[in-house]
């Protein structure tokens, strides 16, 4: 921020060096001052610029308009205390020794004692006191706590601004690196009132200490003039005392100006204007508060019997009043000129817009009370960063482009709970356990485990949230054991993998088109839309991604619609045609060491799909008796449960006419189960039968 500033003031980096050269210069110098005799003159020019410094500091503190605009404040406060107290000491050494200490001194000494004499000595004495009192029990104890108050409430607010700094990061309101600037603008906020805190009790102590120093010259000073010095005792106690009290005047005055400087810029609210903008618009904004002041006033004018106190108070009461009325004609000309730019913009109004309330997000993540410290950085949470890692790797395995993923905290919930919505609508939910770790196996029984019984969010399969302590036990024993926030993060990869169709819209497709035509336009410019529509390709890309099918290499893909689409605009049929086109792609997936694993369909079970496929008179529906897709069911399960807890992943293998249709009838008890095409394996490959689907015709 002071290197902004003086980058626009105009200060050159070789400026800059200079004067932290220069201040480095003065620090080293205001240390040996404590222990090194000055000269009076130089003094007297040091308390001068002390003077000067507090008034510009003070001056500054009226102009700013956000405490963060001047962040080095709690330094300089410190700085300026320490100076002030090596001209304290400096002056009481050259009173103590020479019985005199300069001209500015003798000067605030003599204006205010006046008459040399006692009553002189007793007036300096009371107005030093007074002043000592205003800055000790009045500035600096309120500014003391207003700083304390600020800190304490800035540094509980900073993990709600941090979450919601978070939340437009993952709307994709801000950039990152507008996130980091506001983040990084908290920091300093909490640092500064933190760093007030602390300072504003330099200066409490600055004049505890001011009030010591003049007790010792005073009593100090009247010995040493008589012992040594040779007074009689009204000169020792006329000069000591007029010399200590100046002494005091001209350090307490900047002690006094930056107490107002600490206290203004405390309580100072961010505000685009400086304070007495700010003052001058508040304070006049109520023409009718200064018309009853000026009614106050003209009453007093009446009761007070003294003609001066009358004439004073009748002449702000008609200052008020002329004030007020003035006010009120401009109050009367605005309202006037918003009430004709209002009836014009009524002429041009157009139907109120609502499209803003009806709009919902893609994704969201609701979380109860309990967790929000997993999205907090500030309490050691990373969920938000798991979520960003998390769309990155959607994008690299699967070529969706996920949308930002809004978290916001919902009362309503269970505070261990949370909801995964979907255009609005809640698709999955879950419910954790803060502290504790998720342990779960094969076959779980979790008796051997102490723990909270649960079940795994993502997969809906028993588990146990288990202590730290009992981690490593249970990975001992063969358990998969995760943290609160991995639960959470997988729970919403596995929704967005199963709900990858629904979240690719039209707008993301042509976002991926514009993407593709600036490395490949010429695939691009011959499939659209000359031969399918934006929508067309959606579909097809829909259906790959609802099997789990990668759309990352969209070239390959746009090629492969190319060449089929001058034959058929289905777009089952295409979906089928780009599978068989990424044939090395399931090959790679779903084969281990070479080896295919794949349960087929019998014979007669095949052809019974296809004639009945032949015989339906819409696509995409197979006729089939409820009695046979019964059986199949059966068999499917069957098959399923002899497969699982293998070392290999199964897939359903069948006749490329009858895939697609296959499928449908999979994905309704096996959703996760894949359904291949003999055209969508690669020759290399070996298939080795683990199964076989078959009914009862």
């Amino acid at each position: 921020m002071a290197t902004k500033t003086m980058n626009q003031a105009g200060f050159g980096p070789a400026m800059r060096r200079s004067t932290d050269l220069i201040i480095v210069i003065a620090i080293i110098a205001v240390v040996l001052m404590i222990v090194i005799p000055i000269p009076t003159l130089l003094l007297d020019i040091l308390l001068s610029i002390n003077i000067a410094l507090a008034l510009m500091v003070l001056l500054v503190t009226l102009y700013t308009n956000e405490p963060l605009h001047f962040s080095t404040f709690p330094t300089l406060l410190l700085i300026t205390t320490v100076f002030r107290l090596a001209l304290n000491i400096s002056a009481t050494r050259l009173i103590l020794s020479k019985a005199e200490a300069g001209r500015v001194i003798e000067t605030f000494g003599n204006f205010v004692v006046g008459s040399q004499d006692l009553s002189g000595i007793v007036v300096g004495i009371v107005i030093f006191t007074i002043i000592i009192v205003i800055q000790f029990v009045v500035i600096t104890s309120g500014a003391q706590r207003v700083a304390e108050v600020a800190a304490r409430f800035t540094l509980d607010a900073m993990p709600g601004k941090q979450m919601a700094i978070d939340a437009d990061l993952n709307a994709g309101l801000i950039t990152d690196d507008e996130a980091r600037g506001r983040r990084r603008q908290i920091e300093k906020e909490a640092d500064f009132y933190g760093a007030m805190d602390g300072a504003s009790k330099f200066v409490r102590g600055d004049a505890i200490a001011a009030i010591v120093i003049v007790i010792i010259n005073i009593v100090a000073g009247f010995f040493i003039g008589i012992m040594f010095h040779g007074f009689d005792i009204r000169t020792a106690a006329i000069t000591y005392t007029t010399l200590t009290i100046g002494e005091g005047l001209v350090t307490q005055i900047p002690a006094l100006l930056l107490s107002v400087g600490t206290g203004i810029i405390v309580t100072r609210a961010a505000s685009e204007a400086n304070l007495g903008q700010d003052f001058a618009g508040e304070m006049l904004q109520q023409p009718r508060a200064i018309s009853i002041v000026g009614v106050v006033l003209f009453l007093m004018a009446i009761v007070f019997p003294a003609i001066i106190v009358k004439i004073i108070f009748f002449l702000l009461a008609i200052i008020a009043w002329s004030l007020s009325y003035t006010l009120n004609l401009a109050a009367k000309a605005e309202s006037e000129a918003k009430a004709a730019s209002k009836g014009k913009e009524d002429l041009k109004r157009e139907p109120e817009n609502v499209l803003p309330l009806i709009q919902v997000d893609t994704m969201e993540l609701e979380i109860g009370f309990a967790l929000i410290p997993l999205v907090d950085p500030s309490q050691g949470g990373d969920l938000l960063d798991r979520v960003t890692m998390l769309r990155k790797q959607i994008a690299l395995d699967f070529g969706l482009v996920v949308p930002p993923i809004r978290i916001r905290d919902n009362m309503q919930l269970n505070s261990n709970a949370y909801s995964i919505k979907i255009k609005g609508v809640e698709v999955s939910s879950g419910k954790v356990e803060i502290g504790y770790y998720l342990a779960m196996k094969p076959g779980f029984d979790g008796s051997d485990l102490e723990g909270i019984a649960g079940k795994d969010p993502a997969f809906n399969l028993p588990a146990k949230w288990i202590k730290e302590e009992e981690k490593k036990k249970a990975e001992m024993k063969g358990y998969t054991v995760v943290d609160v926030p991995s639960v959470m993060s997988t729970h919403i990869s596995e929704v967005i993998k199963a709900h990858s169709d629904e979240l690719l819209t039209r707008q993301d497709v042509h976002k991926l088109v514009d993407a593709i035509r600036k490395t490949n336009p010429a695939v691009v410019d011959e499939l659209i839309p000359g031969m399918l529509s934006l929508g067309e390709v959606q579909k097809v890309l829909q259906n790959l991604l609802r099997e789990k099918v990668s759309i990352r290499d969209l070239v390959s893909i746009f090629e492969i619609l190319a060449d089929y689409a001058k034959t058929t605009k289905e777009t089952d049929l295409l979906t089928e045609f780009v599978r068989q086109g990424l044939a090395r792609q399931f090959t790679n997936k779903y084969t281990k060491n070479g080896i295919m694993h794949a349960i087929t369909i019998d014979a007669g079970l095949e052809q019974k799909m296809v004639d009945a496929i032949r015989s339906s008179d819409r696509p995409g529906v197979v006729g089939l008796e409820p009695k046979i897709i019964q059986m199949i069911y059966s068999s499917l399960i069957a098959e399923f449960r002899k497969n699982a807890g293998t070392d290999y992943e199964a897939v359903i293998l069948c006749s490329p006419m009858i895939r697609s249709y296959l499928r449908k009838i999979v994905e309704k008890i096996l959703p996760n189960m894949a359904v291949l095409s003999y055209n969508e394996i690669l020759p290399k490959v070996e298939v080795r039968a683990v199964g076989k689907v078959k009914v009862d015709l």
